[in-house]
């Protein structure tokens, strides 16, 4: 539910609060730990469900550009199997470190006030260029990909500030565009096995509800409270990948 909220009232996957309840909470209950293996295809499952529930309420509310999501979707997708196929090749340890300083330098640029920041944008007088949302999303995609993580709250600074979209349609379209990582994300995990079903039930169940209702409070929260919270659970998962790296 927790993960669900956060997807549709910022515009992220929740993998990167998922994930890690789903690690070290079990314990806590003298449960029987689930394996790294287990908690990334649940962690799948959940950003698969829960973006395409907090893009649908987005959409209501013409948040969602059709055009950005579909041009950085099916880029970030193609980037993302090509990250994943060349993952071998590289030492993942140097990555980690550079998609965790991303992060932390994603994390700042949404502190930065973004000027003429609408609260409410026309989705239909949307322009972006499209060589910066190229580059943006190859870029996010492919290292994603070697690294193993979905690098969607690295879109939503670089949306804009980079490529100048309003906040509010960069929350909605990054839903969409993950939509296309995640589907490529499950399709591996289901066909290998790697997926457990019946513990996806419970996730199915209560992330798309509150998915819905994160993108219905989203709509009523400030951009100016949106934009600190963002960089709060950025620099929390920044944290969070150098801790894993180092310990």
């Amino acid at each position: 539910m927790l993960s669900g909220f956060l997807s549709g009232l910022l515009g992220i996957g929740g993998g990167i609060v998922m994930a890690p309840l789903l690690l070290y909470v079990p314990p806590l209950f003298d449960l029987e730990p689930l394996t790294m293996q287990s908690v990334a295809g649940l962690t799948i499952v959940q950003g698969l469900v829960g973006c395409l529930a907090g893009s649908l309420t987005h959409k209501r509310f013409n948040f969602v550009s059709r055009g950005l999501s579909l041009y950085m979707g099916s880029i970030i997708f193609i980037a993302a199997a090509a990250g994943g196929a060349g993952a071998s090749l590289v030492s993942n340890s140097i990555l980690l470190f550079i998609f965790a300083c991303l992060a932390f330098a994603a994390a700042l640029l949404m502190l930065v006030p973004v000027a003429e920041d609408s609260e409410r944008p026309e989705v239909a007088s949307i322009r972006f260029n499209r060589f910066r949302a190229f580059i943006t999303a190859s870029g996010v995609g492919l290292l994603g990909g070697l690294v193993g993580q979905g690098g969607s709250f690295i879109l939503i600074p670089l949306m804009t500030s980079y490529i100048q979209i309003p906040t509010r349609i960069a929350i909605g379209s990054n839903l969409a565009i993950v939509l296309f990582s995640s589907i490529a994300g499950f399709i591996g995990k289901a066909v290998t096995g790697q997926i457990e079903w019946l513990l996806t039930i419970p996730i199915v169940l209560t992330v798309i509800p509150a998915a819905s209702f994160g993108g219905l409070v989203s709509r009523r929260v400030s951009v100016h409270y949106l934009r600190p919270l963002l960089a709060l659970l950025i620099g929390l998962a920044a944290v969070r990948m150098l801790v894993s790296l180092f310990f």
